[in-house]
């Protein structure tokens, strides 16, 4: 019986971290101490612990962070003041709106103010535009972090066929762009499949990388999957408190690698984050 090779998203994290640290190191020689700025509106569970994650992250890399935490009767016009706030503070590199907001208040408005540069999840329209371009610029946390996961296990990305489930705007949507990009470590072939989509095991099992990012619990299992496929579990979903994968456990006696639920694609994400904040500390001593 096959049994697929662990992608540990915390070991390559810790590699790529490692990484940054030096590049840190560099930037306080100049006096700068790049600073991550987080906003959160509301109480939500997940979303206050994936916060308090990001400013431990911050704190072993000797990093600046700042949270600005809002309620959840915040007004429209409050969050653009938190977002002006960081916008123009020097201390404040790169920042994040936290998603998703509660009630009826607009994410999307409030993310067209923030300043492209200062776009730490690389999800500002301008960024995102740049992508497919092939312009640098910020990328999407968890999108690069599956990018470098892959290329840290040595699995071939040019001219594969990659299978993306999800068509979201962290995950689906960028990821088919960076992965198809004319680059070394991506320029495959990507289909983009999704819940309107028909028979979508005909296209999983063409797939020799497979990422499963569509938030519906244990949607991808064994007979969807190519013998020796590469997959990564980037959708999760909640039960309660019990963190759930769109991979089913039986994948892993089919897959020839496969990110674990906890440890996998998550710590990848956190990283990148790191690594924008990083990059836009250099950009900031640059200009």
């Amino acid at each position: 019986m096959m049994v697929a090779i662990k992608l540990d998203g915390e070991l390559a994290a810790s590699e790529l971290k490692e990484k940054l640290s030096h590049r840190i190191t560099k930037l306080k020689h100049s006096s700068i101490t790049p600073g991550l700025g987080t906003i959160l509106v509301g109480d939500d569970g997940p979303s206050k612990n994936y916060i308090a994650m990001k400013h431990r992250d911050c704190k072993d890399l000797e990093m600046h962070s700042e949270e600005i935490h809002l309620p959840s009767t915040t007004t429209q016009e409050e969050i653009i003041e938190a977002i002006e706030t960081f916008n123009d503070d020097p201390r404040i590199h790169a920042f994040i709106i936290q998603y998703p907001f509660p009630g009826d208040l607009d994410y999307e408005s409030a993310l067209l103010k923030v300043l492209p540069e200062k776009d730490a999840d690389g999800l500002h329209p301008v960024n995102l535009g740049k992508l497919v371009q092939g312009i640098p610029a910020p990328l999407a946390c968890t999108p690069a972090g599956i990018q470098f996961l892959l290329e840290r296990y040595e699995i071939p990305i040019r001219g594969k066929h990659v299978v993306i489930v999800g068509r979201g705007l962290t995950i689906g949507r960028p990821l088919a762009n960076l992965l198809s990009l004319k680059k070394t470590n991506a320029n495959a072939t990507v289909t983009v499949v999704h819940t309107g989509t028909d028979d979508i095991t005909s296209h999983t099992k063409q797939a020799d990388i497979l990422i499963a990012a569509a938030g519906s619990p244990h949607m991808i299992t064994a007979e969807m999957v190519k013998q020796g496929a590469a997959v990564i579990a980037a959708g999760v979903s909640f039960e309660g408190k019990k963190l759930l994968s769109d991979v089913a456990d039986e994948v892993n006696e089919v897959a020839g690698w496969l990110s674990p639920r906890i440890g996998g694609v998550g710590p990848m994400t956190r990283a990148y984050l790191m690594a924008n904040t990083v990059e836009a500390a250099e950009n900031y001593r640059v200009s």
